[in-house]
Order: structure tokens, then C-alpha cells, then sequence
């Protein structure tokens, strides 16, 4: 899968060193993936919701933070559109 978003995942990661690990290591996932459906997903995540519009949220970090993306499928991209902790997300999106 190709990672659009990155600069929202470095940004945040200037604020919450923790995170930088466990996005490391998923970045590196997303990059070795080859998705073409949700179940694809939920294989490696099993904790990952689904929304509409190909909408997936990912626990980041035991759910401390939320990261919500975009999977376009059919051309194999990932787009990153949101990150922060679990209660801005309950904020924004809750």
C-alpha cells in the first residue's frame, strides 16, 4: 500500500513521543500490505472499526489515540486524515 499523510502522523509525533514506535512499525505494515478488502485488515488489526466510505480507525498504541484513514482499495493507497487521542477523537468524531 502506498502512505498518503505522512506529514500528519510526523507532526503528531512531535507531540507524543510515545506514539513514534508503534507508527513506525505500522507504517512498515502499510507499506508491505497489499489490502483489498476490509477482512484484509481486520487480519492484522483486529481491533479496527470500519465506517463508511472506506473509512478504518485504528487504535494507536493500546487506544490511548485514534488515527482515522481512508484505504482506497482498488489502487492500493492509505490516506491518513486525523490523529489524536482518544478523547479529542470522542470530541470531533464521537
Amino acid at each position: 500500500m502506498r502512505l498518503v499523510g505522512r506529514e500528519i502522523l510526523d507532526v503528531f509525533c512531535c507531540g507524543h513521543a510515545d506514539c513514534r514506535k508503534w507508527l513506525a512499525a505500522w507504517i512498515s505494515d502499510i507499506e508491505a500490505a497489499q489490502w483489498r478488502s476490509p477482512q484484509d485488515i481486520k487480519l492484522r488489526y483486529a481491533t479496527a472499526s470500519f465506517l463508511s466510505a472506506n473509512t478504518v480507525i485504528f487504535n494507536v498504541r493500546g487506544n490511548g489515540y485514534r488515527m482515522v484513514t481512508r484505504v482506497a482499495y482498488r489502487v492500493g493507497v492509505v490516506q491518513v486524515q486525523w490523529i489524536g487521542t482518544h478523547a479529542e477523537y470522542d470530541k470531533f468524531y464521537g
